[in-house]
């Protein structure tokens, strides 16, 4: 079976070299898909995983603005339509200046089996551009979002490509290229989700990620008899999804210890309650400010500089910030202080050391595939409802949220119980293949 493995990981080497992130994505998928595969026939000799781990379509371009001085600015954008057998692709813009083939690719590549999870018929996708629209002026912004929308316009579509937000890309700036979108087209269809209330956004779908990030580790663990009340977190992050993670960790009674940004960590030993949350909502989302500025106004908590919050004692941690962002020494660290619950709220956040580590003590650990899928989940119900010109109440999308995230965790339990302990990384790697591989095979070969 290794040689299997490595022979399939050598010929998709071969065919994407210098590419880190996006090998990463495809191992981690192997070591549980392809013994499934040798195992059942139906999928056995008909490389169907090699299919879908080559994109069926690569868009890159280049994306020319102009700043506020008078300045031409150049900068590349992409879109990776990866697999469409479920439904049209889907799946988010990243902004930032980190951004290259490798990472969209590996984002794409879990986007399929992400969305194929939700039970919802959505393919998977991901684009974006090496563009930091921080410090950026909000005209700026919207030229650049002009600039970008005016190529990618022609590649997208309610029924073909529906993207949406993901890091650096929030309501500002969706509503730039919807905006743009409607005037090259001429028409007003859902072909964005993130969207505003007001112009066809649905409601839950700004916090969805976090919320369903922390649905899916109460689902965990209730299957141990326990809950999020008087549980001590920890969260990475300070963007939308670990504000949002923090807000129903602390309606379900944690104890929210940390949270974070590209300069450092704080840590609230009194935690952070509903008011330090709309405080730090404040900075992030209105002033545009660094987290060490929390410390200003509760300086009984502490700021550390260029440091991670994996130090810190807690009973459950989400990383939520970027990939590979948790380490093998952190997953120790986190392991030695008391941590038996990992619910990631980013993509891939954690190295493979790091997982190998959850896995050999037993934590209950859910890849970001399972676990953050809820964003997708409610970008999904946006576009029902664009569809059926209709919003649905706040505790409708709430309420089928919650459903998706119970039926997700129930899919990873169905594939991943094995010695009767749950390996949710299995799990959801073999439903969501199963799901996609069973399409590929009633279409044939295309």
């Amino acid at each position: 079976m290794k040689k299997i493995i490595d022979n399939f990981l050598q010929e998709v080497s071969r065919r994407n070299n210098n590419e880190p992130e996006f090998m990463q994505a495809v191992s981690e998928v192997a070591q549980n898909v392809i013994p499934y595969v040798v195992a059942n026939d139906i999928y056995h000799g008909k490389n169907i995983l090699m299919r879908m781990a080559e994109p069926e379509r690569v868009v890159m371009f280049r994306v020319p603005w102009i700043d506020d001085s008078g300045e031409i600015r150049v900068n590349r954008g992409y879109r990776i339509e990866m697999n469409s057998a479920i439904g049209p692709y889907k799946g988010g813009l990243r902004f930032h200046e980190s951004v290259n083939l490798s990472i969209l690719k590996f984002l794409a590549f879990e986007q399929v089996f992400k969305n194929a999870l939700t039970t919802l018929p959505m393919g998977g996708g991901k684009g974006g551009a090496d563009f930091n629209p921080k410090g950026k002026s909000d005209a700026e912004v919207m030229r650049f979002c002009q600039s970008f929308m005016t190529e990618l316009f022609r590649h997208i579509g309610p029924n073909r490509d529906i993207p949406a937000g993901d890091i650096g890309v929030g309501g500002r700036e969706i509503g730039y290229m919807f905006g743009q979108y409607k005037r090259l087209k001429n028409e007003f269809t859902g072909v964005l989700t993130g969207k505003g209330i007001s112009w066809g956004g649905s409601l839950i779908r700004p916090e969805a990620t976090g919320y369903g990030a922390v649905y899916f580790a109460q689902n965990m663990l209730k299957v141990k008899d326990e809950s999020f009340d008087g549980k001590k977190v920890v969260i990475s992050g300070s963007g939308n999804v670990a504000q949002y993670a923090a807000e129903k960790a602390i309606q379900l009674g944690a104890k929210v210890l940390t949270l974070s940004d590209s300069s450092g960590f704080i840590h609230d030993p009194d935690g952070i309650d509903h008011e330090k949350l709309a405080y730090i909502m404040e900075l992030k989302n209105v002033r545009r400010q660094r987290i060490h500025k929390f410390i200003e106004k509760y300086p009984s908590a502490s700021f550390h500089r260029e440091e991670k919050p994996w130090t810190v004692a807690c009973e459950i941690a989400m990383p939520c910030a970027t990939q590979n962002e948790l380490t093998e020494t952190d997953a120790k660290t986190l392991i030695s202080n008391g941590c038996y619950c990992i619910s990631e709220g980013a993509n891939m956040p954690s190295t493979p050391g790091a997982t190998a580590q959850f896995h050999a003590n037993h934590v209950l650990y859910a890849p970001g595939k399972a676990s953050n899928a809820g964003g997708v989940a409610v970008s999904g119900l946006e576009m029902a409802q664009n569809s059926l010109r209709y919003s649905w109440t706040r505790d409708e999308v709430d309420h089928r949220l919650k459903d998706i995230m119970e039926d997700i965790h129930n899919s990873c339990v169905l594939y991943g119980t094995e010695n009767k302990t749950i390996n949710y990384e299995k799990g959801a790697n073999i439903a969501g293949f199963v799901k996609v591989a069973d399409a590929m095979l009633a279409q044939g070969v295309v």
